[in-house]
């Protein structure tokens, strides 16, 4: 990559826009010799992991202060994965056998610390990436990041990977009153036990799969939760026939369609846990592979809290209209008191905030415009992984094409600068 940096210098030494940048306090510029990825979650950790098996250097830049942040500090303590590790394994390792089926919160942050040593992944922690952008004139991505002390770096790289994600940031809904309410709102982003609630009667909103945990949590802690279920919902049992309902579900997609597998899943389903509907609990018209196919929704994978509901300790309430003091006053005119207010309303990417670029991330949701399994590569040498809506899986297939389709690059140039090398030595005049 040297003889494209000398070229790069070459032309920044009459750019007056380069010159006034380099020339302000505490603004370095560093060179990246590969690939620079944003996100040290478990998709950066695998892409990284796939080039370093090529042999190609990458650079990871992560605004908080250690690995996969979501799960070390922004996850409730009972959290465990909700599919089988089998299908959560990142590329070249799988878990320790020990490990039980559905690996706790602790132990997948073990895994991922682990991983990141077998392969030698070092991240710069506390760089929050502020604005990214191609420069035309030198073919090259300008990174702007700050450091938490306050030091402003522009990195210069040829590939950028895009692994933030699909859960940057925390969905907070804006709902009339909230500055009446006078009592706790928080974001499960915040929450880890339902101990702090115990004696209290929360409300939480939102009936996804963490939002129906919560539930069960704050259950098992002495609350007494109520669940707003503003949509329709799949909620399927975490296991049918002795087979995870993933797991099952995959298996089965093998020989039969998808409009008959999900038929298959309702009719167990139905058997298993009832009709749903009589809970407040409808369902969707859509099967449940069908809707995460087109809208990328996850079915609830229940662990228990169906059973809560079904016993009363848990009320499901409808949307809410308004929030007065202590008071929730939902859509169907009930009122009623509550200790908190739980917001398991889910994340957003915020590639838009940063990301200076127009055809291959979508500025309304921040997700790559074409959909899996092709929203992976852009223009100008750009990438995006762990935006799938496939989770782990679909991440780990996206790092290994991404580090294929680099690693051709990689090669190509390394041949041109050799031939280059051995060019510019036979016009070398005879000692």
């Amino acid at each position: 990559m040297d003889y494209f940096l000398r070229e790069i210098e070459g032309k920044q030494v009459h750019d007056p826009l380069f010159m006034e940048n380099n020339n302000k306090k505490n603004k370095n510029t560093v060179w990246v010799d590969g690939p620079v990825i944003v996100g040290a979650g478990p998709s950066g950790l695998a892409v990284a992991a796939c080039l370093r098996e090529k042999r190609i250097p990458s650079m990871i830049l992560e605004r908080s202060n250690c690995i996969a942040s979501l799960w070390q500090h922004k996850t409730y303590d009972r959290l465990s994965l909700h599919l089988p590790k089998q299908f959560c394994e990142l590329p070249f390792m799988g878990f320790p056998s020990h490990f039980p089926t559905y690996p706790s919160k602790q132990q997948f942050i073990e895994y991922l610390e682990t991983y990141a040593k077998r392969f030698g992944i070092r991240p710069r922690f506390n760089e929050t990436v502020e604005r990214v952008e191609f420069d035309a004139k030198i073919g090259f991505w300008r990174i702007k990041s700050v450091h938490k002390a306050g030091v402003t770096t522009e990195y210069v790289c040829r590939w950028l990977i895009v692994a933030t994600g699909e859960n940057a940031e925390a969905v907070v809904p804006d709902i009339e009153g909230v500055g009446e309410f006078g009592n706790p709102i928080r974001h499960t982003s915040l929450y880890k036990s339902g101990e702090e609630f115990r004696g209290k009667k929360v409300l939480v909103v939102g009936c996804g799969n963490s939002g129906m945990e919560v539930c069960l949590d704050l259950c098992n802690n002495d609350a007494t939760p109520s669940l707003v279920v503003r949509d329709t919902v799949h909620v399927l049992p975490r296991e049918m026939l002795g087979k995870s309902t993933f797991g099952l579900s995959m298996w089965l997609l093998k020989w039969l369609p998808m409009r008959v597998v999900d038929k298959f899943l309702l009719i167990v389903s139905w058997l298993m846990l009832g009709d749903t509907a009589r809970f407040g609990l409808d369902r969707p018209v859509l099967g449940p592979l069908q809707l995460k196919n087109m809208s990328g929704k996850t079915p609830v994978l229940d662990v228990g809290t169906l059973a809560k509901i079904k016993a009363g300790h848990i009320k499901v309430r409808p949307g809410i209209k308004r929030l007065k003091r202590h008071t929730v006053e939902f859509v169907d005119g009930r009122t009623e008191n509550y200790d908190a207010i739980i917001l398991a309303t889910g994340y957003k990417s915020n590639v838009p905030y940063w990301l200076k670029e127009e055809d291959m991330f979508s500025k309304e949701d921040g997700y790559p415009r074409r959909p899996f399994p092709n929203g992976w590569k852009g223009k100008n040498g750009l990438y995006a992984v762990g935006f799938t809506k496939k989770g782990l899986l679909g991440a780990s297939m996206d790092a290994k094409r991404i580090a294929e389709d680099i690693e051709q690059c990689w090669e190509a140039e390394a041949k041109y600068k050799t031939a280059f090398t051995r060019s510019h030595l036979s016009l070398q005049p005879n000692s």
